[in-house]
This record gives structure tokens, C-alpha cells and sequence, in this order.
């Protein structure tokens, strides 16, 4: 591979075969990162050595996130547990999730998620662990807040911490808003983690979906990036393993 892209991929696509079954697969396709693994899985990661790209563990649901204060208390314990947790295990991101509008306006949740983000920021920043805050289409997951780059870059601007930024998803932008080269080149800097799959349906990266991943590639390359781009389709081949080195070696631009 080129090695311009930090590839990973995201497990959950593949949770037919055993993860450490599955490291070993990746391992062999060149690639040495995961998504989306917790810490009762972090040593077999250790094990094989394959690094936790994006871990998980300290959220609540993706319906249940920051825009709400009630969920306050919950994920201010669980992001303060987990965030030194990370940093010991050698990793950086960690996801989390605006949660669902609930009737909330738009405006209120923004405020929301500065109010309770900004009490575990700091924490994030003394073991420079970055919280990364995913965007979803409304066809998927109805009724998400983050649901548009513009609305996430606020909460950026907004939060202004090096321990903050967005994991920009290519397939639910694609649904939710199109236009997704000038959306990174204008935003890169928001962007700390990219997810890739086809559109429509979710499913390999390749000809017979919508998005030019490798110019999309590409452009995340000339802007610096150095960061992880994850594989998260779902395979409709009956090859998935062939399905996944399909699409690292369209992103290896």
C-alpha cells in the first residue's frame, strides 16, 4: 500500500467472524487498526498488535447523547471512567453521540452539548484524548441532531478544545447533504475521523454505488490529514474478506 491513509475498519461489518479471528485477517491485508472496540477487548488488541482507531464504551446509545441534560450526570461519569483509560492503553479517540432531537430545538441542544461536553474537555485535553462526535444521516437514524456538517462545525467552533472534533461519516453526509469534497476541504479541520460505505444501501465502496471514494480520498490526503479513514459496509459479496481488500486498496490512493 501507498500509506497515505491510515486505514481501519469497523468490526461490527464483520461480526460474524471472532474479532481476534478477524485481526488476524486485517492483519494480513497490511492493515493494523480497528473501530470501534471497548476495553474488555483492548487487550487482545494488544495481543496482535492492532490499534484501536476509535474506541467506544462510554456512551449512553446514539439516541441518548449531550443534547440532553438529563443524560448529563451518566456520560459525565462514564466519558470521566473511560477518557484516562484510553490514554493508558496507548489510544486517542473516543466516540460520542449528540443524541436525538426529542422535541429539543436545535439551538437549545447545541448549548446543551457545550454545557455538559465542557465539564469532561479538560480531562480529554490533560491525556490528550480526542472526543469524536459522529454525524448520521435522517434516513437512517430519524430524528439525530448532528445530522449536518454545519451544525457540527458550530459545535466545534463553538467548544473550541484540540480534544474535540467530528467524525465525519462520507456515507451518512453523502444521504444527508451531498457535496462532500468542498464540505472537506472547507471543514477539514473539524474532521479528526472519516467512515466510508456505499451509497445507497451501505454496502461495498466500489463501481456500483454512487461515491468517487477515490477522489474523496484524494482530497482528505491533500489536506493533510493524518488521521484514520474506517471501512464500515456491509458486504454483500459472499467474499467479504475479498470485499474488504477491495475497498482499502480503492482508498490506498
Amino acid at each position: 500500500m501507498r500509506n497515505n491513509i491510515n486505514h481501519s475498519v469497523c468490526q461490527w461489518c464483520f461480526n460474524d467472524t471472532p474479532l481476534e479471528d478477524f485481526l488476524i485477517i486485517i492483519k494480513d491485508l497490511g492493515v493494523t487498526a480497528i473501530d470501534l472496540i471497548g476495553p474488555k477487548d483492548w487487550p487482545l488488541l494488544a495481543k496482535h498488535g492492532v490499534h484501536c482507531a476509535m474506541c467506544n464504551g462510554a456512551e449512553i446509545s446514539l439516541e441518548q447523547g449531550w443534547n440532553n441534560p438529563k443524560y448529563h450526570h451518566q456520560l459525565i461519569k462514564n466519558y470521566t471512567e473511560l477518557i484516562p483509560q484510553v490514554a493508558v492503553a496507548g489510544y486517542t479517540n473516543l466516540i460520542c453521540f449528540s443524541g436525538n432531537n426529542d422535541g429539543l430545538d436545535k439551538e437549545i441542544g447545541l448549548q446543551n452539548c457545550i454545557d455538559g461536553l465542557s465539564k469532561i474537555l479538560p480531562l480529554a485535553e490533560k491525556h490528550n484524548v480526542v472526543l469524536q462526535m459522529e454525524l448520521f444521516n435522517q434516513v437512517d437514524h430519524p430524528d439525530y441532531m448532528c445530522d449536518s456538517s454545519e451544525w457540527g462545525v458550530n459545535l466545534c467552533k463553538k467548544l473550541d478544545s484540540t480534544s474535540f472534533k467530528l467524525l465525519f461519516d462520507i456515507y451518512h453526509m453523502q444521504i444527508q447533504e451531498g457535496d462532500i469534497i468542498r464540505t472537506i476541504k472547507e471543514n477539514h479541520k473539524y474532521f479528526g475521523h472519516y467512515h466510508t460505505a456505499g451509497v445507497p444501501g451501505r454496502n461495498e465502496i466500489d463501481h456500483t454505488q454512487e461515491i468517487n471514494y477515490s477522489a474523496v480520498m484524494k482530497t482528505i490526503v491533500d489536506t493533510g490529514f493524518k488521521g484514520y479513514v474506517a471501512q464500515e459496509f456491509m458486504p454483500l459479496s459472499k467474499n467479504k474478506i475479498q470485499s474488504l481488500r477491495e475497498s482499502f486498496l480503492i482508498c490506498d490512493v
